[in-house]
């Protein structure tokens, strides 16, 4: 096996490694995504107008599924495959970007899932809005050769446009909603629907074409609505749609709380993480209650908890009266990389330093966000860092014992801090425990998206689940880019979890 990025710095996809050979599945032409062109941002604009006007998510998503049980699907929402008390299956979140950062994971992908039962697309399977044409360069198109089924659950981006591509693709070709009546002129909803960014017409032939990339009957998929639950082997998997906003409505709140009934191990996987950088998110419900107490509750039998929408991994074994919940983050299939070198040092839910994991390893994001930045600002002497100056002064500013050690004649200088305090790398001991001043949002969360250009290592990742009567053995493979982490996906993560 391959070295982790906690082993070697090569294991990390720093070096002069090989580009990896992801570039001859790409299309001849790929478009860019510039998150902050103008038209980008006008396109995704639902998302702001659901905070300001109200979120009609919850309406809609309870029209689909309406419609869907109309059509005939099943009452209980539950996918009962047929597995035997041994299987796997692959969870992957925050896919469909459609450049080198989605497809620069394909590879790994395929060689650690090819015996795989099934497949998770955990949150946002097409960026930017969700689109109809967008499906065939961004889902059909990489993962044709993934031989299993592949279900979803949507996140933020794919209800830019209400849903409708979505429905299609992993729905059985669900019709349009028909249209409703129009709110009263000057109150909230009439604003809304005003601004609101509706679905552009399909290009049918395109979709037509899209789909026969994955048109096997071993690769069929067809799901009963944007939330379900997949009884397989030993577990029910549960999956549920935070929307636009990342809650549940209380009709999808009501299922959730029957679904999880009964003593059958489960896991849940939904768009928005339950703990992520170092905070706990437990996700309302519209009515009362929160998810995480569901999944907490131990008549309900959760051992883990899966989130995308954060583009990295993050693992928190919580512990709750007794028995340990997985709260996983895992949202780097395809995107931009949200960086890590934020994260404060763990201290949540008993969950210490020493129980927490992430990748890439803080000093790797902070090496690579000092990259994109040099070559941004055009001061790269200035603000690039090398990985092992970056692992030093997060080890510093952090007061935790380096994910790797860095080569010991490696110094931490003033421009070494410096750059690490304009990154937002937390501040020097005794002078508080983050960095808090606005340049660190202004840099790490509102730039990041469109700035970055990209080369390996792309620190992107993907998850395999086996799963036994026993255990559930939970891995984390990394994807950089670079040839020798195609050939053997190195594993940055691994975490065996008890069923009984």
């Amino acid at each position: 096996m391959s070295d982790s990025s906690r082993e070697t710095a090569e294991g990390a996809g720093w070096g002069e490694a090989e580009r990896g050979a992801y570039r001859r599945l790409m299309p001849a032409h790929v478009e860019k995504l510039f998150w902050f062109d103008p038209r980008t941002m006008w396109a995704a604009r639902n998302g702001v107008l659901a905070s300001w006007f109200g979120d009609p998510t919850g309406r809609t998503r309870s029209r689909w599924v309406a419609q869907q049980a109309a059509a005939g699907a099943p009452a209980d929402k539950v996918i009962r495959r047929h597995e035997a008390d041994r299987f796997s299956f692959m969870v992957i979140g925050d896919t469909g970007e459609g450049d080198d950062s989605q497809y620069a994971v394909v590879p790994g992908f395929l060689k650690a899932g090819q015996d795989t039962d099934f497949a998770v697309i955990a949150s946002d399977v097409i960026y930017p809005v969700g689109a109809t044409d967008d499906y065939g360069t961004k889902f059909f198109r990489p993962y044709q050769d993934y031989p299993a089924p592949i279900y979803a659950i949507p996140g933020n981006h794919d209800w830019y446009e209400d849903l409708g591509a979505f429905m299609r693709v992993f729905c059985d070709d669900a019709p349009p909603l028909p249209a409703e009546p129009k709110p009263r002129p000057a109150t909230r909803a009439w604003w809304r629907a005003l601004l609101w960014h509706r679905p552009r017409p399909a290009d049918e032939q395109l979709l037509a074409e899209a789909r026969k990339l994955r048109s096997a009957q071993e690769q069929t998929a067809v799901q009963p609505g944007p939330y379900w639950a997949i009884d397989a082997g030993p577990v029910r998997i549960v999956g549920i749609d935070t929307g636009l906003l990342g809650t549940i409505d209380a009709e999808q709140g009501a299922w959730l709380r029957e679904v999880s009934r009964g003593p059958r191990p489960k896991i849940l996987v939904t768009g928005s993480p339950l703990y992520v950088d170092g905070e706990h998110h437990p996700c309302p419900i519209e009515g009362g209650g929160t998810v995480d107490d569901i999944v907490r509750d131990p008549a309900h039998h959760y051992v883990a908890a899966i989130g995308g929408d954060i583009h990295n991994y993050q693992r928190y074994p919580v512990d709750v009266a007794g028995r340990t919940i997985q709260y996983v983050v895992a949202g780097g299939g395809g995107a931009f990389m949200h960086a890590t070198h934020t994260i404060p040092p763990v201290s949540i839910a008993n969950v210490t330093e020493d129980d927490f994991r992430c990748y890439p390893l803080r000093g790797d994001s902070l090496a690579f966000y000092s990259r994109v930045y040099g070559r941004r600002l055009r001061l790269p002497r200035l603000f690039t860092l090398s990985e092992a100056e970056a692992t030093a002064v997060i080890a510093e500013r952090l007061g935790i014992r380096p994910g790797r050690t860095p080569a010991p004649d490696t110094r931490v200088t003033r421009r070494t801090r410096l750059v690490a305090t304009l990154l937002g790398a937390g501040s020097r001991p005794g002078r508080g425990s983050r960095f808090r001043l606005p340049v660190k949002k202004i840099y790490t969360q509102l730039f990041s998206p469109g700035s970055v250009t990209y080369s390996p290592p792309f620190f992107k990742c993907f998850l395999r689940l086996d799963v036994s009567p026993e255990a559930v053995r939970l891995r984390c493979f990394a994807a950089t880019g670079n040839r020798p982490q195609e050939l053997d996906p190195p594993v940055e993560d691994e975490i065996t979890i008890p069923l009984t």
